[in-house]
């Protein structure tokens, strides 16, 4: 099934709920409607089937259904996984969840080995599993999406290595570094969010079938040959743990907000960049906006969306921790709210993910503005304090030898690099006729030629470094 196609309109169902005999009145029409999830939990009828069937398998070996039960069911589940991908198939309200949609089909398609199909499980195992199902799926889609803008970070890298522009600290200017280097941060924030993301597959891939409603079966299944014949790691190893948690979700939306920071956080430098007050680079128009009263405007909409988007998956990670603090052991109806905060950070990642990779290959950079902006604020400072203190001055009276010079050139209207050398040398008189080599926006660079510096042959290092890694 489509993950991104909804339901059509839930139509009613004749027959009354599967726990109905318990009950002497029907359920409320608007209570129906409060607690029906089948309006969004149907895009984990690909897992549901997946799951039932892996289950159904074991259960004939098992013997507790029959050769010919197991071929009913094979056959039912397979015209049912057609009709929804066909987008036939009609949910029901009615029926509540995704899970008693599909098995109320598949008994009007089988008859009875359509019922024995829930024999040693419940909905709350069986739910679990389609998350775990649903979720690593996800994360593999996302780890592909977080290389691929890893490739583009480094594509735009590699032809700006030598590309000067000012480091910020309070967004004010700092030292020179290389735009080549700026994006390789965002590179390396990237591989750490590919990391975490890979550490919560590992959780989120164990088996909770086999728990049942909570507190396992007397039946005598074999959970090891369902985790194997799904792909699982292994098995949850308590019944109660196994249907009622949810951090496992928790954890990949923690992971998931993290990525989005790191986006939100490149976004704000584009929208900046982009303006003409920086005009450091600009975006292709295919990923830009006009006004709709300013002929002359072009608007990062893009970025910005990136970048608001970003609250609602740090909301949603709230939610959810906000979900559980209350639970008691084990299951209980509040987790059903688990899965729209879900599906919606899935969404929004995988959507930002791929656009941000889109967007980065339509940056062209203005290496002359970003040059002009690293001669500004007096950038290079430190290395004339460097300078000094590689002369035997300790460094902090380097330091304020070197505040007087700029405050001298911030009164005269000059850079550092434009006082005379008798000027500089009222500052200190260790300083020599090489002075203006190391005032110099490549010299500054080149100083910094250790690993992780962004001296040019360093950056060229770190962007072979994660072609191979990326390879």
């Amino acid at each position: 099934m489509n993950s991104e196609q909804g339901p059509k309109a839930p139509q009613p169902a004749p027959a009354a709920g599967t726990w109905s005999g318990r009950f002497a009145e029907a359920v409320d029409e608007r209570v129906k409607r409060f607690t029906a999830s089948v309006g969004f939990d149907c895009r984990l009828a690909r897992f549901d089937i997946e799951g039932s069937l892996a289950h159904a398998r074991m259960l004939r070996a098992v013997g507790v259904i029959s050769a010919q039960d197991l071929a009913d069911i094979e056959r039912g589940l397979g015209q049912i996984g057609a009709d929804i991908e066909a987008g036939r198939f009609v949910w029901s309200i009615d029926l509540e969840d995704v899970h008693l949609n599909i098995e109320k089909r598949l008994t009007e398609l089988v008859g009875d080995a359509g019922k024995r199909l829930h024999t040693g499980r419940s909905r709350n195992d069986q739910v679990a599993t389609d998350i775990r199902l649903y979720l690593r799926a996800a994360i593999d889609d996302c780890l592909v999406l977080v290389r691929d803008l890893q490739r583009a970070l480094v594509d735009l890298a590699e032809p700006h290595v030598d590309t000067v522009m000012p480091g910020f600290t309070h967004l004010q200017v700092a030292q020179p570094v290389t735009f080549g280097h700026h994006l390789m941060a965002y590179y390396e924030m990237l591989a750490r969010d590919a990391g975490r993301l890979k550490d919560a597959r590992a959780r989120v891939n164990r088996l909770p079938l086999g728990a049942a409603a909570l507190a396992g079966t007397s039946y005598p299944i074999d959970r090891e040959q369902v985790a194997r014949a799904l792909g699982f790691d292994g098995i949850s190893a308590n019944s109660l743990d196994a249907v009622s948690d949810r951090d496992f979700a928790i954890e990949f939306c923690a992971a998931a907000a993290l990525v989005m920071t790191h986006l939100s956080r490149l976004a704000e430098e584009l929208i900046l960049w982009m303006s003409p007050r920086f005009g450091f680079i600009d975006i292709a128009d295919r990923f830009c906006t006009g006004s709709s009263i300013m002929p002359q405007k072009k608007n990062p909409d893009v970025p910005e969306l990136v970048r608001g988007k970003t609250g609602r998956v740090n909301g949603h990670l709230v939610a959810l921790l906000t979900l559980m603090k209350g639970q008691p052991l084990a299951y209980n109806k509040d987790n059903q709210e688990d899965k729209e905060p879900l599906f919606d950070t899935v969404d929004t990642l995988t959507d930002s993910l791929a656009i941000f990779a889109a967007m980065m290959r339509g940056v062209t950079v203005n290496a002359a503005a970003m040059r002009t902006a690293a001669l500004e604020g007096f950038s290079t400072a430190t290395d004339l304090a460097d300078y000094l203190v590689k002369r035997g001055l300790p460094f902090r009276e380097a330091h304020e030898a070197v505040a007087r010079a700029v405050r001298h050139a911030a009164d005269a209207g000059v850079d550092l690099a434009q006082l005379p050398l008798d000027t500089l040398r009222q500052f200190s008189s260790l300083i020599g006729p090489d002075v203006h080599a190391v005032l110099t926006l490549e010299g500054s660079l080149a100083s910094r030629a250790h690993p992780g510096g962004t001296a040019p042959a360093q950056v060229r290092a770190a962007i072979a470094a994660a072609r191979a890694a990326l390879a």
